[in-house]
């Protein structure tokens, strides 16, 4: 297991240049199964998801290019496939692999695909995916551990009226991409309207899918015969571009970001604004983000997009423990994202957690120590802790970052951190 070593305390300052979006790229790399002619990706990051949804997809017999020059370029051919399971050893790692559900019962009518695994930050159930689809035809059972779906006589899916109790995001995508192909017209309520969502609906455009109602709460899908093959750029990952703000904050440093999308990022840029951090927008890709060294407390509240980003929360709280004051996190989407906090208590942080709240008074100075990620984000927050701390922070489970980030500490080294990777 791969391990960061990190000696805090260095101001960085220089340009980050952030990678595509993991969460526009899978479900883009799912939709290259609705169609039998290529589908052409573009700003594609080299992260451990992509590289296991690659794998999936070549388990059903698709085929997955991946050129020299660039390395952001993915090409994948599903001409034909051959057998549409999606097996535990593949899946147990990336709860993303749900989005095959979709594609597969839409173009070929079956598909079984097994339970997700991934990141342990609470329940992420997938009967809102199930009952939705089950609306438009489908024939669901699940047992050992899989998900069985398939169409009355392997016929296409039919259109249906798709109300989300919850806001889902892979929910709305794996619908999405399902009624694209179904029979007749398929409308969803209360769909999730992030900006992977909308980069997903545009892909399915270019595709030959009539989708109308982007980027609000209603879509209106109406089903076609077969979709073509299309080029599409994914777009710039506002998590990294929100971390990365974090960490020219947390440091007193001066980033340039660039290649990212700040309109993604409103609510994010407005908190951190309000914790004295300067952030100026330097053109349509580019944010500069400078640490006044004068942090001040300020609450959030986790929610669905616009809203704060609940996969921004770990690394605010990282943030909080340098400000003035008593900063209370209130997280509304998981039920137990809050497993970094015990971790930054040994670090010295002074934080209190109740239920769904966390109360994080500042500042505090961190010591460096040996921590554990426990998910994705959380081990982020940690990297971000250990910028700051005295000493030598050893991050463990830095497999769980592997997952999202691209190559995240050597982004680091490069503005001026002293970070590592050792085994």
């Amino acid at each position: 297991m791969d391990k960061f070593l990190i000696e805090g305390g260095r101001r960085l300052e220089g340009t980050v240049r952030i990678s595509g979006a993991k969460n526009s790229a899978l479900p883009a790399m799912a939709a290259a199964l609705l169609t039998s002619e290529p589908l052409h990706l573009k700003n594609i990051p080299r992260v451990r998801d992509i590289i296991t949804m690659g794998r999936l997809l070549a388990h059903v017999d698709a085929r997955v290019v991946t050129p020299d020059v660039p390395p952001t370029d993915l090409t994948i051919e599903a001409e034909r496939i051959s057998g549409a399971e999606a097996p535990y050893e593949l899946v147990r790692t990336m709860r993303a692999s749900i989005l095959l559900l979709g594609p597969l019962l839409g173009r070929l009518g079956y598909a079984r695909v097994s339970l997700p695994g991934g990141c342990a930050i609470g329940a992420r159930p997938i009967d809102l995916h199930l009952r939705a689809l089950e609306k438009m035809g489908a024939e669901i059972s699940t047992e050992h551990g899989y998900v069985a779906a398939r169409t009355p006589g392997n016929r296409r899916l039919r259109g249906g009226h798709v109300v989300f109790e919850k806001i889902t995001v892979t929910g709305t995508e794996n619908v999405m991409m399902a009624a694209a192909l179904a029979e007749g017209e398929t409308l969803i309520e209360n769909a999730a309207r992030e900006p992977e969502v909308i980069d997903l609906a545009e892909l399915l455009r270019k595709m030959g899918a009539q989708i109308e109602g982007v980027g609000t709460a209603t879509l209106r899908i109406r089903g076609v015969s077969s979709l073509r093959g299309a080029t599409h750029a994914i777009i710039p990952d506002r998590i990294e571009t929100g971390t990365f703000l974090v960490a020219g904050a947390i440091t007193g440093g001066e980033l340039e970001l660039a290649g990212c999308a700040p309109q993604h990022l409103a609510a994010v840029i407005d908190k951190l604004g309000e914790t004295d951090v300067e952030i100026r927008c330097e053109g349509a890709d580019r944010l500069r983000v400078r640490g006044t060294g004068k942090l001040v407390a300020a609450d959030i509240t986790t929610e669905e997009y616009p809203g704060f980003a609940t996969d921004m929360q770990a690394q605010y709280m990282a943030l909080a423990t340098q400000a003035r004051g008593a900063s209370l996190i209130a997280e509304t989407i998981f039920e137990n994202r809050f497993l970094h906090a015990s971790e930054m208590v040994r670090m010295g942080a002074n934080i209190a957690v109740e239920g769904h709240q966390a109360i994080v008074r500042g500042p505090t100075p961190l010591g460096g120590t040996g921590v554990i990620a426990s998910d994705l984000r959380a081990s982020a927050s940690l990297v971000l802790a250990g910028l700051v701390a005295r000493g030598e922070t050893i991050v463990d489970r830095v497999y769980h970052i592997d997952r999202g980030y691209e190559r995240i500490e050597e982004k680091l080294a490069a503005v001026g951190a002293r970070i590592q990777r050792v085994k």
